[in-house]
């Protein structure tokens, strides 16, 4: 197939994990040490023996993995931590070597997968702009034509002469991205590193990415970032375990991962009144985070739609009259928000506060709505006290949660949206209040 860029055939990789061994003996560590050179002459060997290393040592960090990819297409990878995603990035860039399968690669393939990776520390900005050129076969000619390119985009023209151990890790990013985009492959491999650089410089790569690709490049991405993919990509793969799980359109993609991380907890429950949080008077049954389209408790929701917090409680005292309360707190630890069902100056839309509650079993719902909160973890506390307003319970930390935006509100923007820790969806209007 001509217009075909990557073709790979159940690829795999599997690592050996050690075991830290304790010796009785210099003579026993020598021996063990023998034992896993496979050079050494079989004589080294006592008869019998096995290595420390037994075969259900062996992790497979990717399993069976296959796939093609056209010139010019954008594929995303995506999955939880620990998926395989750096792993078939690192062989796709031949940094290591498939333990079983196959890669076929038709064109010059340029990597970025952490920060520094193809650069010498000691040497400075300027010769290490030189260096990888060389490394994907260019001529001193042939990079000196995108000098000026690289520099103007890296954004570091005045440290250009100093050695790059003493940049930034943004000034690293910024400059290594810059060469692998710039220096003509016909493949551009990019990881996660792209988080480590501000707002503006992403929105830059995105861009960046997107031309390679309308140029007839093929680009492959790693991200969480989840507009990214949605956005950027033709196509997408979702990684499991290191096996492919879903291969499509990046939309449906991103809901199947979404579906697979909300098998998450997203609730904390006591059984018992006797095990739970509170006092003789009052104490927490549960708190959950329930999104509609859920079968059951989330800790991963969607951007777009409604949040539900729940505050269940046992009142152990008849004709107590209770509230309920939260505290949200982003994952730096800034106070978002304090909410809770205390009566308003003219009214409240819970039937129960204020109001004597015979004993028995409450849950107390509040509502976030969509498009509120930034994307990001977020952490609650939960409240229950009695009116008026003194607490009796404050369970800190209880529950934490992930908002996702999949990217479908903004098909301009690929990066995160900076700042700050709520992002309504106000309404806008814009007029003409002159012509020509």
């Amino acid at each position: 197939m001509k217009d075909l860029a990557i073709r790979v055939e159940g690829l795999s990789k599997s690592f050996r994990l050690g075991h830290r061994l304790s010796y009785h003996r210099f003579s026993e560590f020598l021996e063990n040490i023998a034992k896993n050179i496979a050079y050494l002459p079989k004589r080294l060997f006592r008869p019998g023996t096995k290595s420390p290393l037994q075969e259900n040592d062996t992790f497979w960090a990717l399993k069976d993995v296959s796939f093609e990819v056209k010139q010019g297409e954008v594929l995303g990878f995506i999955g939880r931590n620990g998926a395989g995603k750096s792993t078939l990035l690192k062989l796709l860039s031949r940094i290591t070597r498939p333990t079983q399968g196959r890669i076929e690669l038709h064109g010059r393939v340029g990597s970025l997968l952490e920060v520094g990776t193809g650069f010498h520390p000691e040497l400075t900005g300027r010769e290490n702009i030189y260096l990888n050129g060389a490394v994907l076969g260019m001529t001193r000619q042939e990079i000196r034509k995108k000098f000026d390119e690289i520099v103007a985009f890296s954004e570091v023209e005045k440290f250009l002469d100093t050695a790059v151990k003493y940049y930034s890790s943004g000034m690293y990013v910024r400059l290594a991205f810059a060469v692998a985009a710039h220096l003509e492959p016909e493949i551009l491999i990019v990881d996660e590193v792209l988080a480590v650089g501000d707002a503006a410089f992403q929105q830059k790569c995105m861009g960046k990415m997107g031309a390679a690709s309308r140029q007839g490049k093929t680009v492959l991405i790693v991200s969480h970032s989840l507009p990214v993919i949605t956005n950027l990509c033709q196509q997408a793969i979702l990684l499991d375990a290191g096996r492919v799980t879903a291969v499509g359109h990046p939309t449906d993609v991103v809901k199947q991962y979404l579906a697979k991380v909300r098998s998450a907890s997203g609730e904390v429950v006591w059984l018992t009144p006797d095990a739970a949080p509170g006092t003789e008077m009052v104490r927490l049954h549960a708190v959950r985070i329930v999104q509609e389209g859920n079968d059951g408790p989330t800790a991963d929701v969607d951007i777009a739609k409604e949040i539900g917090i729940q505050i269940s409680y046992w009142n152990l005292v008849p004709d107590q009259q209770l509230y309920t309360a939260l505290w949200l707190k982003d994952s730096n630890g800034t106070f978002v928000l304090a909410t809770s069902n205390v009566r308003a100056i003219s009214s409240t839309d819970d039937p129960w506060y204020g109001t004597p509650q015979p004993a028995g079993l409450y849950e107390s719902t509040c509502v976030i709505p969509g498009n509120f909160l930034n994307e990001g973890r977020y952490v609650i506390s939960a409240i229950v006290g009695r009116v008026p307003q003194k607490t009796t319970i404050l369970e800190e930390s209880v529950l934490t949660f992930d908002v996702h935006d999949t990217g479908a509100m903004r098909e301009e923007y690929f990066g995160n949206w900076t700042g700050p820790v709520i992002r309504p969806r106000l309404p806008w209007n814009t007029i003409q209040q002159t012509s020509g």
